[in-house]
């Protein structure tokens, strides 16, 4: 399972011209689940993302999470983040999950961040969606389960 954390102090999904999920300052996370991910790295990640210190304390030094700084979360589906360019000039995505897993996934770890005490808001899972973000500093950070040992 991949991540890509993006820190934003605005982001919006929109489907077919209407939104459907905003926050304010927060992060904009797109998530990728690879064949072969289960609901423990899905948990496991979740963890991750939410106490991962991403944010400035008073000093302007990143060292506040998630739940420190009470933020939010706008998780979309992002099965490109599986794209295997090794070969040719068209990305093959054999690694990613089926839909009907990493769908089940996808809210599996939604459902583990909201747990932890994070706001989540969703894209729509397989739709054509249009992202806006306002990347804070900027910060972006990629997390994999992938040898998490």
């Amino acid at each position: 399972m991949r991540a890509l954390l993006q820190r934003v102090t605005e982001a919006q999904v929109r489907v077919d011209g209407a939104t459907v999920g905003a926050i304010g300052p927060g992060l904009l996370v797109l998530l990728g689940v690879g064949s072969g991910d289960t609901e423990a790295e899905a948990a496991w990640l979740a963890d991750r993302v939410t106490g991962l210190r991403v944010f400035p304390d008073a000093q302007g030094k990143m060292n506040l999470s998630l739940l420190d700084t009470h933020r939010a979360a706008l998780v979309v589906s992002q099965f490109t983040l599986y794209a295997d360019t090794k070969k040719g000039r068209r990305p093959s995505f054999t690694q990613a999950a089926a839909p009907e897993v990493a769908n089940q996934l996808y809210g599996h770890f939604c459902t583990a961040l909201q747990r932890l005490g994070v706001r989540v808001e969703r894209g729509v899972f397989a739709a054509d969606m249009q992202v806006a973000l306002v990347n804070d500093g900027p910060v972006t950070v990629l997390l994999e389960t992938e040898g998490r040992g």
